[in-house]
């Protein structure tokens, strides 16, 4: 079974587009109406929503961290840098995580692209 992805404000609507076009199950933080949201909350909301959030924000990415050093249950996250990644291959990598890997297996863990 693939997984959903929730989407942090700050990813490009490119990256976005490109899952849709391949079938993967995305929602952005705009989409769910929640712009603006504290990263906390981001990463709360993916959780709740049952989603692993993609992310290229430094921020969310050391939140991850804390929770995984705090035993904080978090549905996984799946980060980016953006200057070490296209576009393109964000896409591409993160469809093979979409289509390849259970939220079980996603779970309390944090994955970098590029593979």
């Amino acid at each position: 079974m693939s997984i959903a992805f929730y989407m942090d404000e700050n990813v490009p609507r490119q990256i976005t587009v490109g899952l849709r076009l391949r079938d993967i199950d995305v929602l952005t933080v705009q989409a769910d109406d929640r712009a603006g949201m504290a990263d906390p909350e981001v990463i709360a909301r993916a959780t709740e929503l049952q989603r692993v959030l993609f992310s290229r924000d430094d921020d969310l990415l050391a939140l991850a961290h804390q929770r995984q050093r705090e035993d904080i249950a978090f549905s996984g996250v799946v980060y980016a840098h953006p200057q070490r990644i296209s576009i393109g291959d964000c896409v591409k990598d993160l469809e093979l995580i979409a289509k390849f890997t259970t939220l079980e297996d996603a779970l309390n863990q944090v994955q970098y692209l590029p593979l």
